[in-house]
């Protein structure tokens, strides 16, 4: 059996491992991590904190990929002029944020 290097710098949840083949990452807490490693290959891995128990699953690298069926044409829907115009749709909806803003407002003020 050689011999191995392998490094690790933390820069807060996210680890970059160096290693003798290559650089992976890795995000996560103590315990429970996602990431790279250095061959490419997704993992992810939990472990017992101080103990060395730990588990590591590899995650499959591509998703199938879902090709839609196309639509069938539509004809042109003609709007009529009682329909509302997308600048008062967007106008009424403004007015419900302000007014539902202000209504939790006077509620935590009641309530506090």
């Amino acid at each position: 059996m050689g011999w191995n290097l392998r490094r690790s710098v933390n820069f807060g949840p996210l680890r970059i491992n160096l290693s003798k083949s290559g650089v992976g990452y890795s995000v996560g807490t103590r315990g429970l991590r996602v990431g790279r490693d250095a061959a490419g290959r997704r993992y992810s891995s939990m472990s017992v904190p101080g103990t060395g128990i730990y588990r590591r699953d590899y995650l499959p690298n591509a998703r199938p990929q879902i090709i839609p069926a196309p639509l069938p044409a539509k004809p042109p829907v003609l709007q009529s002029s009682s329909a509302p115009s997308r600048r008062s749709v967007a106008a009424i909806r403004w007015a419900l944020c302000i007014g539902g803003a202000v209504l939790l407002y006077a509620l935590i003020r009641a309530i506090t």
